[in-house]
């Protein structure tokens, strides 16, 4: 889905929907290692790697290297690595839509998560991104 949308598409213009500010976002995106923990998909292309073995022991390696961080999106991954305490923010983006099906984010987490604010930013839209740390990494 991120691939549909933000990948460059063969000819090099961005597509016609995309706002100026959306491009750095996009070039950012394209330029940036991707990690990918399959459950249909083979092979990847787009920077990506397919990520085989233990997802938790490949993330431990992965934060054990120099960089600026991980990020990681989908429903079924983040809680396989929230349950495995491998996640040092969380960042929520509220979007002022209501979808009211689908999947819930981090939803048959095995443990309570305690969290702390850490910053939040209003856009215009009405959207919120809230960042937390768990409660013990805050300071």
């Amino acid at each position: 889905m991120m691939e549909a949308a933000w990948r460059p598409p063969p000819a090099g213009s961005w597509r016609a929907w995309m706002l100026d500010w959306m491009i750095p976002f996009a070039e950012t995106l394209g330029r940036a290692q991707k990690y990918v923990v399959p459950s249909t998909l083979d092979p990847v292309d787009w920077n990506a790697e397919l990520v085989q073995g233990d997802p938790g022991t490949v993330v431990r390696q992965l934060k054990a290297q120099p960089g600026e961080g991980l990020y990681v999106g989908g429903v079924t991954l983040p809680l396989a690595l929230a349950d495995l305490g491998l996640i040092d923010e969380y960042e929520f983006v509220v979007q002022p839509t209501v979808a009211g099906h689908g999947p819930t984010l981090l939803s048959g987490l095995s443990e309570r998560l305690e969290l702390k604010l850490v910053e939040r930013h209003d856009f215009q839209s009405g959207a919120v991104a809230l960042r937390y740390q768990p409660d013990q990494l805050a300071t």
